[in-house]
């Protein structure tokens, strides 16, 4: 097997609060990982602590091989780990086309630049036809697409994805998550945030649950049921 991102006992505090405890996955390459919860659990602090935004109190992050727990956020983002966050977050001032010129910033992605800047038309064509429109103007799963088409500019080895389909109507999360397959078939790893179960199941690879800042379950997605992991999710029984 061999693990992308590594990550062994990490602990985060947000003040008096322990938002992560203990927290440990192996990420494989070429892999489509979901980590699955409620908000509150923990998701969205581990993603950021990965980038680098949030400091560790304990543990470590790895990345193919070396140890990232401490770097600067453009540092990692140097390595080839690229993020789309939260809600669709694009700079709303600037251009479609500002916006992904911003993703090409880093000197590995500025050499990169118009071969992804080609892919990325290629795979959103509507990005290419609004590409001088304020992405203020843009719909929320226009937006989406451009968050990740940036990411895309950046040339990554992973893509850490934020809550990709939340409040997305369900044919734009479907041509989301077409693109997730199509870009991953061409080797980027991914994980993913995401609170439906269902939808996290039938596309990820491999399945962690978290409750509470804690992993309470995890495994092969095909092989997690989806009342166990619910069960898990909510927070029953064992997992209360």
């Amino acid at each position: 097997m061999n693990n992308i991102i590594e990550i062994s006992g990490l602990n985060v505090m947000h003040g008096d609060l322990r938002a992560l405890a203990d927290v440990s996955m192996n990420i494989e390459s070429g892999k489509i990982v979901s980590i699955i919860g409620a908000n509150g659990a923990g998701k969205s602090t581990l993603l950021n602590t990965i980038m680098g935004v949030h400091a560790p109190a304990a543990g470590a992050i790895r990345f193919e091989g070396r140890d990232i727990t401490k770097m600067r956020t453009s540092k990692i983002a140097s390595l080839g780990l690229a993020m789309t966050p939260e809600g669709s977050r694009v700079f709303a001032d600037m251009s479609v086309m500002e916006n992904l010129l911003m993703g090409a910033y880093l000197p590995g992605a500025k050499k990169a630049k118009a071969g992804q800047l080609e892919k990325v038309y290629d795979m959103f064509p509507v990005l290419k036809e609004k590409s001088a429109q304020l992405a203020s103007f843009l719909s929320g799963g226009q937006r989406q697409m451009l968050s990740i088409a940036r990411a895309i500019m950046m040339n990554p080895k992973v893509i850490i994805c934020d809550e990709i389909s939340l409040g997305l109507a369900p044919v734009i999360i479907h041509d989301i998550y077409a693109k997730v397959k199509e870009l991953n078939a061409e080797g980027i790893t991914f994980l993913l945030v995401e609170q439906e179960i269902k939808r996290s199941l039938r596309h990820a690879d491999y399945s962690y649950v978290m409750v509470k800042g804690r992993v309470v379950m995890e495994g092969k997605s095909s092989g997690l049921s989806r009342e166990a992991v619910s069960d898990a999710y909510f927070g029953i029984n064992q997992f209360a």
